[in-house]
Formats: structure tokens, C-alpha cells, sequence
């Protein structure tokens, strides 16, 4: 049973990076090799092809790993619905809730699946490759936590710290991380990598000299700041980051609202993605008023975030877009917002709220989450997508996964920007009805393609500029 654990010095440090990286890294040296993930707290989440909902960064792993996702890579899986609960998702299916007094202390059964997980996951493959949460320093979280040395402990797992040097404090982020550990936790340290480096290496050099003698953790290697990379993120702090599609030559423009609970909003990543259009996340309603295409995406508490929309006036934006037909997308959450009424007795409780009616649709939220990967078709071209949700739309079927009006749009459906034909023919749509002169271009690479060629970007990375050897080796020796 060989296993690494890879944590960082704090949320966004580079961790999923770093562990695509080394799957895809290994998939290609031949080892068999799996992504894991304790427990995963983000509202960007997939449905595995055996209806299990787990983490999007751990379904992206595990593609860069080349095998198919399960739920036992990332078993426990937490969805904030508001600052002090959130919604519990145990080997893919809903299991409850958990509130801000319990973070600590009431996971003793939710360790113990994600243990049972992971041995199940060391039976099948030669190596598991154990992704961290936030910072292994939270030592207020230590009692119960079971996915940085928690884990580490249980399995005698090497472990890797990742620092963000781009944010500036990484060297007394690594010396803090390896100071606050408790002994026992400290001696399973067996190294660090640091990420989005830009400059000189002869200038870092001594700074790393002195972490590894004051640590006794030896370098293991620095990853360059990558401008072709962005990643299927859990972390709400990298919604927005993307290769640039649109810049200077952008003719599309795309406001998307930032929800305070925006669910899945990688949606609009093949969007961002696409030659000449320009995609902005955003709260300003001026942006959300003059782009050519408006988008409410996801979200896990969606009475809330409708409630925060209107309180800073974009449904007054919405409504002149209807009006003036210019085109708005709504995408689950976003799709419901839109329609006429809203019955809520479940996630929020609020009961009836009325709804945008910018689409003729009516929601009501159930007790049952549906999950799903349906496929449809719409003007000739092929459209995949995935269903994760408790409100049941009730509308006039004529878009895939939901509904139209005019240049409104409803779908309960995510992921379906993905697919290269329906995305590109519904742009050329939203195009002509906003006035712009956009066109698919014809030699624009597939959306699938650039996240293959990113992936692989992480692997070149990781063969370069780490010690893979050292790795394995650490991997191969549990204490």
C-alpha cells in the first residue's frame, strides 16, 4: 500500500494543482495511480458515471490519473448552504447536515467513512496520491480532522507541503506550518514544494536553504507560475481565473453574477475558454447591464442569493434585458430564480418566493436530490450535461434541461457549455441577438482538448521541476 499526502500552507496554496500534476505525472510513467480527497468543503461538485457526487477537482484528478471517478475519492463532501451550515454528502448521496458547532467535534462518523474509503482505494491501485484541506496549521481543528495528518497519522502517510509564493509570506508560511505541528504530526513531514514561482532561482535560494535547516524539510522542488493553466476549482477564491479567450479581441462579452453561494460555477469556463469572448464575474450592475450575454449560474442556497440580487438591484438589470430582448442565461439555481414562483419548504424553508418571472417556470424544491448525466439535443448538435439539485422545474421543454423565451434561457442542466458544437451554435444565437459580430472561430480547439493540454501543461511541470523519485520513494515507505 503506497500513498503521499499533499497539504498546503493555506487554501489556494496550489494543492489540487500540484496533485493533477503528479496523477497525470505517474499515469504516463505507467504507475496505477488514484486521486483522494477526505473531505472536500465547495459547491463545485460532479455527478461520477455511477450517479455518486463528488468534488470537481477530484473528477478532474482523477482524469489526469486516466481512470474513472468514484465516490470513494473524495467520500465526504461538504456544500455551505450559509456561514454555519452546510449540506453533508457521504460516498456520494446526501447524508444530513452539518452546523459551525459541530465542524470540530461531530465528524467522527464522516472520518470514519473517508478511512474506509481510502483503504478501499489502496486495495485497487499501486499508489493513492491524498489531497489536503486548507492548511495541516488549523491546529483549532486538529481533535477532528481527518483529511491533512489526521489522516497522515491513521496511515503513516509522507507528506508534502505546498506554499504560494506568488501571494508573498511563503518562506514563514512553511517555517509556521512545520512549527505549530505537534510532534508526532511534524515527523511525518517529509518535505516542501514551492508554487507560481516568477524570477531568478538564485534569488529564492537561500531563503529555501534556511527553511530546510530550521525544519529539517528538504526542498523538493519549485513549479513556475503557469499562464496556460486553470482548474475545475473547489476553492471560491479561484472562481474568475481563466486562459483568456477574449482580451483585446474580444467582440462577446459575458457578465456572470458572483452569487455569494454560486454552485458549479465552472459552467462558464468553456465559455471564458472560447476565441473572442470575454467573461467577467462580477457584482457590478453596470457590467451586468451593457454585456451582451448575462449569466446567473448555480447556486447552493438559491432563495438567499435571490434575495441578495435583489437587494442590490440586478433584478431590475434582468428585467431590462427581458424587456429590451437581450440575452440572459440561467443555469440551475439561476434557471429557477428566473421563473414565476419558487416553492421552498426544504433549503431554506422560506416557503413561496416569488421569482423574476422572466420565464414562464415554476420550482419546487423537494426532500429527494437529483442526480443524473442527461443527454439531449438542440439544433442538430449533441448536448451532455449533469443534474444536481432538489428544486423540480416545472416549464415548457424547448432548450436542453429546461426552457426559452425569446432570448432567455433556463437549464437545469450543468455542464452543457461544454460541448463544442452546442455551445458554439447557441453563442452564434446569442450573438446576432445581442448585435455582435462574433463567430465561432474554425480553428478554435475543442474544450476537452484545452483541458487535456492543461493537465498535461501540470505533468511537464511536475516531470521538470520536482522530485519525483523522492516522492515515490516517500510514497513507497509509510512510517
Amino acid at each position: 500500500m503506497a500513498g503521499l499526502l499533499v497539504t498546503g500552507t493555506s487554501s489556494d496554496a496550489g494543492k489540487s494543482l500540484v496533485v493533477t500534476g503528479l496523477c497525470r505525472a505517474w499515469a504516463r510513467a505507467g504507475v496505477s495511480v488514484a486521486p483522494f480527497k477526505s473531505q472536500n468543503m465547495s459547491n463545485n461538485s460532479m455527478v461520477c458515471a455511477d450517479g455518486s457526487e463528488i468534488g470537481r477537482a477530484q473528477y478532474l484528478q482523477a482524469q489526469a490519473a486516466r481512470v474513472e471517478a468514484t465516490s470513494a475519492m473524495n467520500p465526504v463532501l461538504l456544500k455551505p448552504g450559509s456561514d454555519r451550515r452546510a449540506f453533508v454528502i457521504v460516498r456520494g448521496a446526501p447524508a444530513g447536515e452539518l452546523g459551525a458547532g459541530e465542524y470540530a467535534t461531530g465528524r467522527a462518523h464522516l472520518a470514519q467513512a473517508a478511512y474506509a474509503a481510502y483503504e478501499e482505494l489502496s486495495g485497487g491501485y499501486d499508489l493513492v496520491v491524498c489531497e489536503g484541506a486548507g492548511s495541516p496549521a488549523e491546529i483549532n481543528l486538529r481533535a477532528g480532522d481527518y483529511v491533512n495528518m489526521g489522516l497522515a497519522r491513521r496511515f503513516g502517510l509522507s507528506t508534502v507541503v505546498v506554499a504560494d509564493i506568488d501571494r508573498g509570506g511563503a518562506l514563514a508560511a512553511l517555517f509556521g506550518t512545520w512549527a505549530l505541528l505537534e510532534p508526532a504530526d511534524r515527523a511525518l513531514l517529509r518535505g516542501y514544494v514551492v508554487n507560481k514561482f516568477r524570477g531568478d532561482p538564485s534569488v529564492l535560494a537561500p531563503g529555501l536553504a534556511e527553511v530546510s535547516a530550521r525544519t529539517g524539510m528538504p526542498h523538493l522542488g519549485t513549479l513556475p507560475w503557469l499562464t496556460d493553466v486553470w482548474l475545475d476549482s473547489e476553492d471560491a477564491l479561484s472562481v474568475g481565473r481563466w486562459v483568456p479567450g477574449g482580451g483585446d479581441d474580444a467582440v462577446l462579452t459575458v457578465a456572470v453574477v458572483r452569487f455569494p453561494r454560486a454552485s458549479n460555477a465552472t459552467d462558464v469556463d468553456a465559455l471564458a475558454a472560447e476565441p473572442g469572448v470575454e467573461v467577467r464575474v462580477t457584482t457590478d450592475s453596470s457590467v451586468c447591464r451593457d454585456a451582451d450575454l448575462l449569466v446567473l449560474p448555480g447556486s447552493r442556497a438559491t432563495v438567499s442569493d435571490l434575495s441578495w440580487l435583489r437587494a442590490r438591484g440586478l433584478d431590475a438589470v434582468v428585467a431590462e434585458r427581458v424587456a429590451a430582448g437581450r440575452p440572459v442565461l440561467g443555469i440551475c439555481g439561476g434557471y429557477e430564480m428566473l421563473g414565476t414562483v419558487i416553492e421552498d419548504e426544504h433549503e431554506s424553508g422560506a416557503g413561496l418566493v416569488g421569482g423574476l418571472a422572466a420565464l414562464a417556470a415554476r420550482t419546487a424544491f423537494g426532500a429527494e436530490k437529483v442526480l443524473g448525466r442527461p443527454v439531449g439535443e438542440w439544433a442538430g448538435e449533441e448536448v451532455r450535461g449533469y443534474e444536481i439539485h432538489h428544486g423540480v422545474v416545472v416549464a415548457e421543454p424547448n432548450f436542453p434541461g429546461g426552457t426559452r423565451d425569446g432570448s432567455t434561457y433556463g437549464t437545469i442542466w450543468h455542464g452543457t457549455l461544454e460541448c463544442d458544437g452546442f455551445r458554439r451554435a447557441w453563442l452564434t444565437e446569442v450573438a446576432a441577438a445581442a448585435g455582435s459580430s462574433w463567430r465561432p472561430a474554425a480553428d478554435a480547439p475543442s474544450f476537452a482538448a484545452r483541458r487535456e493540454a492543461m493537465i498535461d501543461t501540470l505533468a511537464d511541470a511536475v516531470e521538470d521541476h520536482v522530485d519525483l523519485g523522492a516522492l515515490l520513494a516517500m510514497a513507497a515507505r509509510p512510517e
